[in-house]
């Protein structure tokens, strides 16, 4: 498995971009008083928040197996994807609540054009920094960094559509478009914020692998059941970029130790060739024995 350390470089990153867009995007604000481009600057808030519980939890699951500690800390970006998206929701709340605000008591924008060019420029930061994260994220498999990632996409669609708002009331004059684009971005990164939270509340669940990787599995084991050989209690689950693979290898009970054994090293290594950072658990019973049976389920 790579060595993981080397994802929280682009934490760094991301609290980086976080800073950056925060004081243009504070910056356009301050020229404009656009309520639509306050909402796009509390969301760089949350970046920021994001990105440093992300490093965070990106450090933990770094680290190596301990007594206390098995199977590792990879689980810990799973804390950092839920709490992404309840910072999410949290903003969320906040811009509403101004735009409402803003839609009950309208003023008039100032320095439109200045401000408009200022969160342009905010966006091109963030959407460079997302399209690094995410490929780096889907490359080590970092559900962390994918996260981060797909958060800043949403930001930069969120900071496209509210300059195209707030442009639109420089031209029209038409104050209250400005609060409804913010109720509007409001919505959109309440969708984000839930999204990520279920991906958080499945991993932490211990789901299954995704059927595409669960039928490879099962392809292997196909071509096994073909010679004679039978499985039971296949169960799989994924923590992070690690999957786990576990069963009962039934053989005849006249097979010698040598040969169960080898063929238990086949089967594993042909599971850990198909699923990158596998790590597979095999149990060998004799076919014949009624007690092999006997344990088939979670609970014996």
């Amino acid at each position: 498995m790579p060595n993981r350390r080397v994802l929280t470089r682009y934490a760094w990153l991301s609290i980086a971009a976080a800073v950056v867009t925060i004081t243009l995007k504070g910056l356009a604000y301050a020229l404009t008083g656009s309520i639509g481009l306050l909402s796009d600057a509390i969301e760089s808030f949350v970046n920021l928040a994001a990105a440093s519980v992300a490093l965070t939890m990106l450090t933990i699951a770094a680290r190596p197996p301990d007594d206390e500690h098995h199977y590792g800390h990879d689980k810990a970006e799973y804390f950092a994807s839920g709490v992404e998206g309840t910072l999410i929701l949290g903003a969320s709340i906040a811009i509403a609540a101004a735009a409402i605000s803003r839609l009950l008591h309208p003023q008039p924008l100032q320095a439109a054009g200045l401000g408009l060019l200022i969160s342009a420029l905010a966006s091109a930061v963030n959407f460079g920094v997302a399209r690094i994260l995410l490929r780096v994220g889907k490359k080590y498999e970092s559900i962390t960094l994918e996260a981060d990632a797909h958060h800043l996409f949403t930001d930069v669609w969120t900071s496209v559509g509210v300059i195209a708002g707030v442009g639109a009331v420089a031209l029209t004059g038409w104050t209250p478009l400005d609060p409804m684009v913010a109720l509007v971005v409001a919505a959109n990164i309440v969708y984000t914020g839930l999204r990520l939270m279920r991906r958080s509340v499945l991993g932490l669940l211990d789901t299954a692998l995704p059927t595409a990787e669960s039928v490879a599995v099962e392809r292997i084991l196909a071509r096994y059941r073909g010679q004679g050989v039978q499985f039971h209690a296949v169960r799989t689950r994924q923590a992070a970029a690690r999957r786990f693979v576990t069963m009962h290898v039934l053989v005849p009970g006249d097979w010698t130790v040598q040969r169960g054994h080898t063929l238990l090293e086949n089967v594993e290594e042909e599971i850990r060739a198909a699923l990158p950072n596998a790590n597979v658990f095999t149990h060998l019973e004799p076919v014949e024995d009624p007690v092999s049976f006997d344990d088939v389920g979670l609970d014996r």
